[in-house]
């Protein structure tokens, strides 16, 4: 699942699991709005869900080192098995 993304889509989806709305991460990464909404479909299609928080819910259990792959959403976290 999320460990298909490409690393502009995990660098999107960052951006918004850390509060920034599309406008904001669009500032703070060089792009549009109108792109950082795509990422965003394309990464909700990815994981297979619908919304932001079925999203921060995938991180939160990658995080804990409950989730069945490594997402990549662990900023400045080696995964345990990467260690």
């Amino acid at each position: 699942m999320l460990e298909t993304l490409s690393d502009r889509e995990r660098e999107v989806l960052d951006c918004v699991l850390e509060g920034h709305t599309y406008s904001s991460a669009a500032r703070l990464l060089g792009l549009s709005p109108h792109t950082v909404d795509t990422y965003m479909r394309r990464v909700r299609a990815k994981a297979g869900v619908s919304n932001r928080m079925q999203l921060l819910r995938l991180a939160m259990i990658d995080a804990l080192g409950e989730g069945t792959g490594d997402t990549g959403l662990t900023r400045g976290h080696a995964h345990p098995d990467r260690r």
